[in-house]
């Protein structure tokens, strides 16, 4: 059972949502706005495995609730999306969103992508106990990332991504690769998500994530991670 945080202004939705899921063995608590998400997470300390978070909200949109989550925690968001823009969904994994599903959302598949990515929050890979990438060192086994020995914070998804590169340093791993290993996506899988995740990991190991040294793009190809 996970316990899920649901930010939806429509209440008839939300109502219907959070039973459903609920049916399907979460326990889910309602938020209809951003500003009850942020303080029922941050104020209230209520305990949340994921949170499923409207992008139309009234004051604070979802993109903006992402971002200061983000900014305190590494709890899972997967955003509820009812524009199908491109735009709209680069924006949202770009500010820290594990995982997008647009509206109407079917419950069950809201719970796949929900076992999904706790399966791969919680679910370890055998590594080296470190790695060290110039002053960067990556230990797998107690899942730290330290820059400079300042430690980062990275999100499931960061981390998961992290690990499946120092997996496999030198080899080129094809968007698609992926999204099998670490979203756990087949070929319907949205490449997007790779991308913008590489992005976010890139601002956060490299010395310039402008010109990315460590993490590089194979163009047409994929990314691979190489020894500076």
């Amino acid at each position: 059972m996970a316990q899920l945080l649901l930010v939806e202004d429509d209440t008839v939705l939300a109502e219907a949502l959070a039973r459903a899921l609920t049916a399907l063995g979460h326990e889910v608590t309602v938020a209809h706005s951003g500003e009850l998400a942020l303080e029922q997470l941050f104020d209230h300390r209520v305990p949340t495995d994921l949170v499923l978070l409207d992008v139309m909200l009234p004051g604070i949109d979802g993109f903006e609730v992402c971002r200061r989550i983000r900014a305190r925690s590494t709890v899972p968001v997967v955003l509820l999306t009812a524009r199908g823009d491109p735009v709209d969904m680069v924006v949202g994994l770009e500010g820290g969103a594990d995982d997008y599903v647009v509206k109407p959302a079917e419950p069950r598949v809201l719970d796949a992508r929900v076992k999904t990515i706790l399966r791969r929050t919680s679910t370890g890979q055998e590594q080296p106990s470190v790695q060290t990438f110039g002053d960067l060192s990556i230990d797998a086994e107690a899942m730290i990332v330290t820059k400079s020995g300042e430690e980062l914070h990275l999100t499931s998804t960061e981390m998961r991504l992290l690990l499946e590169f120092t997996d496999h340093v030198g080899q080129v791993l094809s968007r698609q690769t992926l999204l099998k290993r670490v979203w756990d996506y087949g070929f319907a899988g949205d490449s997007r998500l790779v991308d913008a995740a590489v992005a976010r990991l890139r601002a956060k190991i490299e010395p310039d994530p402008g010109n990315p040294t460590l993490l590089r793009t194979a163009r047409g190809l994929g990314y691979r991670l190489v020894k500076p």
